[in-house]
C-alpha cells in the first residue's frame, strides 16, 4: 500500500479527535481497565499487522484521544497537533508488525511514538520559521554605512552574542533590531520611538564597538 492509499485510509477512519465523546459510544469503553485496554491493543495490533482496517479503526477509536491530547501538549497548535496525529497513526499502521509485548504495552508504545512524532513537528514547524526569517532578514534593504559593511557580514558568528553583550542595552536593542530583524534605521527609530539621528548614531557607535571587539581589520 502507498504512501498516498495509507493517509486515505487514515482520513476514512479518523473523526476529528478532540470532538468530546458522544453519547451512543460504548459505556464500556470508559470502564475498561488498563489490563483489559493493553490486551485489547496488542490483539488490534495483531491484526493491523496482517491488513485489518476494521482493527485499524477500532485501535483509533481507542487510543486518538490520547495521542491527540499528547500532541496538543507538546504542539499548541490545533491544526498541527491534528496533522501529528495523523502521522502517529500512519506509523501505527506501516509498523505494528514490529510491536513488542515483551519491551512494554501497546499504549506505552504508541504514546512514545506520539511523543517523537510531536517533538518532530515542533522542530519542523521551528525551522520553518527561521529558514522564513533568515530569508526576510537578507531581502530586506538595509541602510548600511562602511562600518556596518565591514562588520555585517560576521553578525551571524558566535563571536558577536560575547561581543554584543558589551553594547549598552539601547545600542544592543537598535543592533538587534537593524541587523537580526531586518529592519532599516527609519523602522528602528519609529519602533523605539526616536529620532532617526539618534539611531543611526546609536548604531554607528554600537557597530564600532563590535568591530573593535570582533578585532575586524
Amino acid at each position: 500500500m502507498t504512501t498516498l492509499q495509507l493517509r486515505g485510509l487514515c482520513w476514512t477512519v479518523m473523526d476529528t479527535p478532540h470532538v468530546p465523546e458522544t453519547a451512543d459510544e460504548p459505556a464500556a469503553v470508559a470502564a475498561t481497565t488498563g489490563l483489559e485496554l493493553s490486551g485489547q491493543l496488542a490483539g488490534l495490533l495483531g491484526q493491523i499487522a496482517d491488513g485489518d482496517r476494521d482493527a485499524f479503526a477500532e485501535f483509533y477509536r481507542l487510543t486518538a484521544r490520547r495521542v491527540f491530547g499528547m500532541a496538543r501538549r507538546i504542539v499548541v497548535d490545533p491544526e498541527l497537533s491534528e496533522d501529528a496525529t495523523q502521522e502517529v497513526f500512519l506509523q501505527v499502521w506501516q509498523s505494528a508488525a514490529g510491536f513488542n509485548a515483551a519491551a512494554g504495552s501497546p499504549l506505552a508504545w504508541l504514546m512514545t511514538i506520539a511523543h517523537r512524532r510531536a517533538v518532530d513537528k515542533v522542530r519542523s514547524a521551528q525551522a520553518s520559521t527561521d529558514r522564513e526569517a533568515r530569508f526576510g532578514a537578507s531581502s530586506q534593504e538595509i541602510e548600511h554605512d562602511s562600518v556596518s559593511d565591514e562588520v555585517g557580514g560576521r553578525l551571524e558568528a558566535e563571536a558577536v552574542v560575547r561581543c554584543l553583550k558589551t553594547l549598552t542595552e539601547t545600542q544592543q536593542e537598535s543592533v538587534r533590531l537593524a541587523y537580526y530583524g531586518g529592519l532599516s534605521y527609519r523602522e528602528v527609530a519609529e519602533r523605539l520611538n526616536s529620532a532617526l539621528p539618534t539611531i543611526k548614531s546609536r548604531i554607528r557607535d554600537g557597530l564600532i564597538r563590535l568591530k573593535t571587539c570582533l578585532e575586524v581589520s
